[in-house]
């Protein structure tokens, strides 16, 4: 595993402003407090080995006296490492749920603000699929990265701690070569050392293999958990169609894969199963078979041999943490750099184009009742120009026909809300917000009376108000749904959505209205009489209509062509 100093500066910068905001003494004190209780679990495990010590030599000696007192102060021991391990966990648990609550804020601030999460998606970069990022990557940055750093932090400790008891317990060990006697100090700790190095250069060689087919299988499990999803938000469509065995084909298409990638990381899974039982089973008898020969000659005491053998397990495992936290470190650094690729599109978007670059289309909010498109030229991504020198002034009250390019016409609407500032030239906007109805109005997941008035509370609108748009519209028979919770938007028919949306209007009773194909699914009779309901409940309200309907030109005083 290589990290580049860039990996971690970024690191740093997504990470670093946690340590310093407004609950930063909250932080560092829980930070420190996961410190002293890690201390004090190296402490414990230090007093175990001595006490593992005494026992034995207890039992060596025989004596009662001495195995009673091992046995109390092994319920005091109990009870210390009950209560430190608890309270690591609690404050190590508080530790990353903050971290992970203080990033999502923060990164769901950037994201779900002024259009970023729409404007993102049409710049390069390795930010796809942000609400995975947001949600498991997130989680998996924080908690590993706190996990990580608290067993690195122990494993020194344990490193620390137990090469000094090593090195006491080994003595000298004199090699004879020939003629020549050697003396080896510390040989046990030497032993570990060259002990954990073949071990982790072994597990780092079989481990990597393994690394790769987790991540192959990861993908074909989210392509499997894409296609079912994609199949149940289409499923009205699929089944008008009668396509349940195509779909069952590339289901099962999509879990071959799965299993394909199950083999094989089963294949390199049992590579280090064979490392690991070995080394398990290799662990606890190497210590022991080492200094036996010195126990059997009377250089050390039975208490001896056995701390000698806890002290060299520990420093063995200590000195094996890369290569046993090879595959969390893979997938932390992984979920970091997911994490990185959102944070650093949002801000190539917000310097970039939003700040810096000169070719976008300039939005000036005036204090005037009017809506004026200055010398404005509209870019596609590509570079291409879609139409230039707009030059129009709209007022309150006029009803604009917007004809010629469907597509440039979405992207006017789009560049008025702020929503595509690829082009030159400026938009003067009027005082009061400007209604953007899409195709589909957006009707999120809750009660229907909630998805009507988003993104106004239901509060805000009375059961008469609710009741007479809904009749106006046609859909009077909703009254009775208002408090019922559905999906709403697999629910309703496209005709039903949008008349939906000339409620949610009704409602919110805006001055400049966009109307972009918002009743295409209607008939020509039914759209031509939503648009004069809109026009008679609102007289004064600018409306700006892209449609395909022909008859639609008689309603609009004149026209905008593109």
């Amino acid at each position: 595993m290589q990290f580049s100093n860039g990996f971690f500066i970024q690191f740093i910068r997504l990470a670093g402003p946690f340590w310093y905001s407004e609950n930063k003494s909250t932080i560092r004190s829980l930070a420190l407090a996961l410190f002293m209780l890690t201390v004090m679990q190296i402490g414990i495990a230090v007093v175990i080995t001595v006490w593992s010590a005494d026992l034995f030599n207890a039992l060596e000696q025989r004596s009662m006296s001495g195995l009673f007192t091992q046995i109390g102060l092994i319920v005091l021991i109990f009870a210390a490492n009950i209560a430190v391990t608890t309270a690591h966990f609690k404050v190590k648990r508080r530790l990353q749920l903050d971290w992970r609550s203080w990033l999502t804020h923060h990164l769901i601030g950037k994201w779900m603000t002024d259009g970023r999460h729409y404007l993102v998606t049409h710049i390069q970069g390795a930010h796809d699929n942000p609400d995975g990022r947001i949600a498991e990557d997130i989680r998996i940055a924080t908690e590993s990265a706190i996990e990580l750093c608290h067993s690195l932090i122990y494993c020194s400790l344990v490193l620390i701690s137990f090469t000094k008891i090593l090195w006491t317990l080994s003595g000298t060990v004199t090699l004879n070569l020939f003629y020549f006697e050697i003396p080896i100090y510390g040989h046990l700790v030497w032993l570990a050392m060259i002990y954990a190095a073949c071990a982790s250069s072994l597990g780092w060689w079989l481990g990597r293999p393994f690394t790769m087919a987790t991540d192959a299988r990861q993908t074909v499990e989210a392509n499997f958990r894409f296609g079912l999803v994609t199949a149940r938000e289409n499923s009205l469509a699929i089944a008008l169609v009668h396509g349940e065995a195509n779909e069952q084909r590339r289901f099962i298409a999509l879990f071959k894969d799965i299993v394909h990638a199950w083999q094989r990381q089963t294949h390199t899974w049992s590579h280090l199963f064979m490392l690991t039982s070995g080394y398990s089973v290799l662990s606890m008898a190497f210590p022991i078979l080492v200094s036996a020969p010195r126990y059997i000659l009377g250089s050390i005491s039975l208490g001896a041999l056995m701390q000698s053998a806890q002290a060299f397990q520990q420093t063995a495992g200590a000195l094996s943490w890369p290569v046993d936290n090879m595959a969390r470190v893979a997938e932390w650094r992984a979920s970091v750099e997911r994490v990185l690729g959102l944070v650093n599109g949002l801000e190539l978007l917000e310097q970039e184009i939003v700040l810096h670059d000169p070719h976008r289309i300039h939005l000036k909010k005036t204090d005037q009742d009017v809506l004026r498109f200055c010398d404005m030229c509209i870019i596609r991504l590509d570079g291409v120009v879609c139409v230039s020198a707009i030059n129009a002034e709209i007022r309150p009250g006029e009803r604009i026909l917007i004809t010629g390019n469907a597509f440039t016409g979405s992207k006017l609407f789009k560049a008025i809300v702020g929503l595509w500032p690829w082009g030159e030239g400026s938009i003067e906007l009027p005082r009061d917000p400007v209604f953007f109805m899409p195709p589909r109005p957006y009707l999120p997941t809750g009660t229907l009376r909630a998805a009507i008035c988003y993104p106004s509370t239901h509060a805000e609108y009375t059961e008469a108000a609710l009741g007479e748009a809904l009749e106006l519209v046609g859909l009077e028979e909703l009254q009775q749904q208002l408090d019922h919770v559905d999906n709403w938007a697999s629910a309703f028919s496209r005709e039903q959505q949008q008349r939906l949306g000339v409620v949610r209007l009704l409602l919110q009773q805006p001055k400049w209205i966009l109307l972009q194909e918002a009743m295409d699914s209607l008939d020509s009779l039914c759209e031509m009489k939503m648009l004069r309901l809109i026009a008679q409940k609102l007289p004064d309200a600018a409306i700006l209509t892209i449609t395909n309907e022909p008859m639609a030109e008689g309603f609009h005083q004149r026209r905008i062509v593109l």
